[in-house]
């Protein structure tokens, strides 16, 4: 652990909220808070050396000034936290990627300025999700005050980080954690085919919901144990993943999904219910990545 919150900023409202949420976070966990902004000259690469009278001087004054006022945002929701920040010249996707390998957090809004009109989730937000080397909030909407965090659990290796962290998440918020598996006949697994080949083959009636309740329960059983404090409510619905976590954020702080559940397809980073939350999620979404890409 780094002890080291990362926040993106570009002047925009989205990314203003985004400060205020990773100010709280870096005051959750003790850690430090580092304000990035990050710039792609527009016409030829000036260097962020020292300032020489001329356009490049205003260009770098107003990065500055916008930077500037993202720490004083962060120090008036978390006064007592230590903040820094950085002036990197470089592309915002490759920037923010690079800060990820030394953070424990990276906090972006959902949208900046150079996002089409439209667009529910901007580019940056999607790649960090995607490549981020930690894991990585996206700032859609405020949380509700006394939600629970919400987990999407699919029961697979790669979701074991997302699981780690939402009950530290929950623990340090002091909040609920809400567990959610969905399921359908089309991801329950099948019993082993009978031994005498007259039987029927075919889980009998209840038994597809008693073994989703089971996968639940085991997948959480030894984190219960680490974080006794953390109330848990476990939820087993019927029904597609995404949509069942899009209603359960409704009402939450913040959701936590891996980036590439069991019914992901190969070489996708990020899944298809990853992708349909940062969108339409109405509070903050983590994304979890199952691998630490550094080792």
């Amino acid at each position: 652990m780094s002890h080291l919150v990362v926040v993106g900023v570009d002047g925009s409202a989205p990314a203003l909220a985004a400060v205020e949420t990773a100010a709280r976070e870096a005051e959750l966990r003790g850690a430090a808070l580092r304000v990035v902004h990050a710039f792609a000259w527009p016409s030829s690469h000036v260097p962020l050396g020292p300032s020489q009278p001329g356009p490049a001087t205003e260009i770098r004054g107003s990065a500055e000034r916008l930077l500037a006022d993202a720490v004083e945002r962060a120090l008036a929701v978390a006064p007592g936290i230590e903040v820094g920040h950085a002036l990197v010249t470089g592309d915002p996707l490759g920037v923010l990627e690079a800060q990820s390998r030394s953070a424990d957090l990276v906090v972006v809004g959902s949208r900046g300025t150079s996002e089409f009109v439209g667009l529910l989730v901007g580019s940056t937000a999607v790649h960090l999700a995607t490549h981020g080397r930690c894991p990585v909030l996206v700032v859609r909407e405020q949380p509700g005050a006394d939600g629970p965090v919400v987990l999407g659990v699919d029961g697979s290796a790669a979701g074991e980080a997302a699981v780690d962290f939402a009950f530290a998440e929950a623990a340090l918020r002091g909040a609920p954690l809400l567990a959610l598996h969905a399921w359908t006949t089309w991801n329950a697994p099948l019993l082993p085919p009978p031994q005498d080949a007259r039987a029927p083959y075919a889980n009998p009636p209840g038994a597809l919901a008693e073994e989703e309740e089971r996968l639940l329960h085991e997948v959480l059983a030894g984190h219960r144990e680490k974080y006794p404090d953390v109330a848990v409510e476990h939820r087993v619905v019927q029904g597609r993943t995404r949509e069942a976590l899009i209603e359960a954020s409704r009402s939450a702080q913040l959701v936590v999904v891996g980036a590439r559940g069991r019914g992901g397809f190969a070489g996708m980073l990020l899944g298809s219910v990853s992708q349909a939350v940062l969108h339409h999620a109405h509070c903050p979404v983590v994304v979890v990545r199952g691998t630490d890409p550094r080792h």
